[in-house]
């Protein structure tokens, strides 16, 4: 599958689609994307919609998955201004009538339905109406393609304005974007007919200048959409892993190092504030583990939570083993324990590998005794890596399976125990590249449509396989395929699954009898 060079070169944030959102579970595309959709359309339609449906496409991920994984509770919580981590997400379906919000969700034929999460939206408010087409592309990500007929792309990570205006207008509305400032990059004005459409994005807000726009001749209507994420006015230090091995040698820095560098000159921060971020994130990742490990933890569909016992076995010394990978493997389920059960998690790099990376770095940072700045830095490590695969590649198992993300988080906790113990660039690239390897080809196959089986243990034997592939390069190892061609390589074996082994539970385990004849429990999350 070859890759664009618009696809290799788009910016992207370990903060923004890296490690993050912090998110409630089960899935990242299912719930954060689904959140930020609705998010910006509110923002677009600049109130609470009186009238919101959702269409899906029969062919793609959403129709099948949507109930069970909370798409549709998530894309009320965005209509009605609530953040995704409140406890009223629960009962987000009940609270929509009660605000005034008539909700509805359809599956039926999209045209130009080009993407397995591609939804098709109509909102009303008054007489103010939208339709817009969105798809969610991994571990939060989103963008919107179309409002009211016209191409956009609105992802998130700035202000944007679109200005509908005749024709005679758009140089006015062209000189007034330029005197505003604060632009990304030279607004784009679409023509269609005697009328076009100027989008511009920015870094701050258009207050009053909104409706100093609105009164401009032959302008009809000014929309704009606030960002979700960090707004990405930088670029980041390196675009690849050759490049980022490379930038660190140079500079005499580790992966981590170099990776804090790269993402405070991205978004404008401070490095001591990025690495502040950074942490915090860390403490979400070690709460979703305490929580996990809870022995009467509740709120799972499919499966009991286990991990909790998992640990209590290993410390009667009532397994074959035990030690530091079976202990990163026990944390990783907690947090999947937590995820499944529609919790808040830090997504790394999703929803549904959220497990992985803080299975990995909890236990190293216990058996280790590092200090915050070295568990900064190897998140960051492993925020570089991830960052290179969502550039080259995607973290939606919908379009490349389970591959693109418990392996994905295998590759970046595999990096990241290479930099918590001092390892070079170029040795955590290489761990992460033989990590990726040996997932290569995994299938999405989630039992039901729910992330639970087989996610939880996959989840676990990828913290667990972190610490070998580490230690495999540490130890001399020598890798032979790079990162990026491994990355390259597993998004082309993805491109060539079908639809079946995508997110879509109509192969792999999720056909198996056994599976077939689970029952949700009583009381879970997920049931309605």
């Amino acid at each position: 599958m070859a890759i664009s060079r618009a696809e290799l070169m788009k910016h992207v944030s370990i903060f923004n689609h890296v490690l993050g959102p912090v998110m409630r579970g089960p899935s990242s595309s299912h719930t954060a994307g689904a959140f930020h959709i609705a998010s910006t359309v509110r923002s677009l339609l600049g109130a609470t919609p009186e009238r919101a449906v959702f269409a899906f496409d029969p062919g793609g991920s959403y129709a099948h998955t949507y109930v069970q994984q909370g798409a549709d509770r998530a894309f009320a919580m965005g209509l009605l201004g609530l953040p995704l981590t409140d406890e009223r997400f629960f009962r987000a379906l009940e609270l929509a009538p009660a605000g005034g919000l008539d909700l509805g969700f359809e599956v039926r034929p999209i045209p130009g339905a080009d993407h397995p999460n591609t939804v098709q939206i109509q909102v009303q408010a008054g007489a103010s109406r939208l339709d817009l087409l969105a798809r969610s592309i991994g571990g939060g990500d989103f963008e919107l393609t179309e409002l009211d007929g016209w191409p956009v792309r609105f992802d998130g990570c700035a202000y944007e304005l679109a200005v509908r205006a005749e024709l005679a207008g758009v140089p006015a509305v062209l000189a007034e974007l330029q005197r505003l400032g604060r632009l990304l990059g030279p607004p784009v004005a679409h023509k269609r007919g005697a009328e076009a459409l100027v989008l511009a994005s920015r870094t701050a807000p258009a207050g009053p200048e909104l409706a100093r726009l609105g009164r401009l001749p032959g302008v009809r209507r000014v929309l704009q959409a606030d960002p979700v994420y960090y707004v990405q006015g930088g670029a980041p230090l390196f675009q690849s892993a050759a490049e980022m091995t490379a930038q660190a040698e140079a500079r005499g820095l580790s992966l981590g190092q170099l990776a804090i560098l790269s993402e405070a000159q991205l978004l404008g921060l401070e490095p001591a504030a990025a690495r502040a971020e950074m942490l915090r994130r860390y403490q979400i990742m070690e709460q979703s583990v305490r929580r996990g490990l809870d022995p009467d933890f509740q709120g799972l569909q499919l499966l009991g939570a286990s991990a909790g016992r998992i640990l209590q076995a290993e410390a009667r010394h009532g397994l074959a083993l035990g030690g530091p990978g079976l202990r990163a493997a026990a944390r990783a389920m907690a947090v999947m324990h937590v995820n499944g059960a529609m919790g808040v998690v830090c997504a790394a790099p999703t929803g549904g590998s959220a497990g992985t990376l803080p299975g990995a770095l909890v236990t190293l940072a216990e058996e280790r005794g590092l200090d915050p700045d070295r568990i900064a830095r190897a998140l960051f490590a492993a925020g570089a890596v991830g960052a290179v695969v969502a550039r080259r590649a995607t973290f939606a198992a919908e379009v490349a399976g389970c591959q693109v993300e418990i392996g994905a988080a295998g590759a970046m906790a595999a990096a990241a125990v290479v930099e918590a113990v001092g390892g070079s660039a170029a040795q955590a690239c290489h761990a992460a590249a033989i990590a990726f390897q040996n997932t290569m080809g995994l299938v999405c196959d989630l039992v039901q449509g729910m992330v639970e089986i087989p996610c939880h243990t996959r989840n676990a034997a990828a913290a667990a396989n972190a610490f070998l592939c580490a230690d495999l390069v540490l130890g001399g190892y020598a890798n032979p395929v790079p990162l990026d061609e491994t990355i390259d390589a597993v998004y082309a074996v993805g491109g060539m699954m079908p639809s079946e082994l995508r997110c879509t539970a109509k192969g792999g385990l999720a056909l198996a009898p056994s599976a077939l004849a689970l029952r949700p429990q009583a009381g879970c999350a997920g049931c309605r």
